[in-house]
C-alpha cells in the first residue's frame, strides 16, 4: 500500500473547516491531495489552511445552499490547481434532535433540506460536469449518516434528507460510471464534531462517551472524526477503483447488529436461559 495514497489528485472538501471534514483535509493532505477547504465559517477555514500549509491547501468560501457558489468552487480549484480528481461532499446541518415529525417547522426543512440535498446535488453536478469536460476518472463522496439506513437514529427531516443524499449517489453512479466517475456515500455513525456538541448541548467528553457506549465494537475509544476521514481516504483513492454505488457504514456495528450488543452465550446458559 502506497503511503502517498493521493499523490497529484486535487479535493474538494466542503464543510472542512471543522469536524469530519476537517480531518479529512488533513488526511488528504497527508497523502500528497492539494485539497481545497470549502466552507462558510471563514476564520476557522483559514485557520485550518494555516495548519495544514499553504503550500498544500487553499480556502475558498461557499454556501452550498447555492449553486452558483457550488459552480464557482470547482471552477476556483481548477484554475488553482489544473484539475478536480475528487469532491468529498461533507456539508450538512440537522434541526434540533428533539424536534418530531408533528411540530416539523417548514422553515427548517427547508434549510436543511437545501443543505443536505439541493447542495450534494449541486456538488455532484459541477464537479462530475469538470470530471467529464477533462476525461478526468474522479471520485465522488458524500457523507450520508445512519440515519440514511433506517428511522430512529436522527430527527425525521435529518433523516429523510440523508436518506435522499444516498439515492442521489446511487443515481449518480449509475449516470456518471460510463465516464469513469465513480460516486460512493461514507455514513457516519455518532460522532463528537463540533455541530453534533451544539445539537445535543453536551461536551466533547460526553459526546464521546455517548459514542463509545453505543457501539457494539468495543476496545478501541470513541468514534472519531479521523476515522470518517480514513473511510473517505479510502474511497478517494486508486485503491476503491472499482467500488462504486456504496454506501460504507463506519459506525462500529450498530446499524448492523444492534446499538445494544446480544448477551454473551455463556452470560445466557448461566441464567437459565436455555
Amino acid at each position: 500500500m502506497s503511503k502517498q495514497r493521493l499523490e497529484g489528485k486535487v479535493a474538494i472538501i466542503t464543510g472542512a473547516a471543522s469536524g469530519i471534514g476537517e480531518a479529512a483535509a488533513r488526511i488528504f493532505a497527508a497523502h500528497g491531495a492539494l485539497v481545497v477547504i470549502a466552507d462558510i465559517q471563514d476564520e476557522l477555514g483559514a485557520s485550518v489552511v494555516a495548519s495544514i500549509g499553504p503550500d498544500k491547501c487553499k480556502y475558498k468560501h461557499c454556501d452550498v445552499r447555492s449553486e452558483k457558489e457550488v459552480e464557482k468552487l470547482v471552477g476556483f480549484a481548477i484554475k488553482a490547481y489544473g484539475r478536480l480528481d475528487i469532491m468529498f461532499s461533507n456539508a450538512g446541518i440537522s434541526e434540533k434532535l428533539t424536534s418530531t415529525i408533528l411540530d416539523v417547522d417548514f422553515d427548517v426543512l427547508d434549510n436543511v433540506i437545501a443543505v443536505n440535498v439541493r447542495g450534494v446535488a449541486a456538488t455532484i453536478k459541477h464537479a462530475g460536469r469538470a470530471m467529464v469536460a477533462s476525461g478526468t476518472r474522479g471520485s465522488i463522496i458524500c457523507t450520508a449518516s445512519i440515519a440514511a439506513t433506517r428511522g430512529g437514529h436522527g430527527a425525521a427531516v435529518y433523516a429523510a434528507s440523508k436518506h435522499a443524499v444516498v439515492g442521489l449517489v446511487r443515481s449518480a453512479a449509475a449516470e456518471l460510471g460510463r465516464h469513469g466517475i465513480r460516486a460512493n456515500c461514507v455514513s457516519p455513525g455518532s460522532v463528537a464534531t463540533p455541530i453534533v456538541q451544539k445539537l445535543t448541548e453536551m461536551s466533547q467528553s460526553q459526546a464521546e462517551e455517548f459514542s463509545e457506549g453505543t457501539m457494539v465494537l468495543k476496545g478501541g475509544g470513541p468514534l472519531k472524526a479521523s476515522d470518517i476521514g480514513e473511510a473517505a481516504l479510502f474511497l478517494a483513492s486508486d485503491e476503491s477503483a472499482f467500488v462504486t454505488g456504496q454506501n460504507l457504514i463506519v459506525d462500529g456495528g450498530v446499524t448492523a447488529v444492534g446499538a445494544i450488543p446480544p448477551v454473551p452465550a455463556a452470560q445466557v446458559k448461566s441464567n437459565g436461559a436455555f
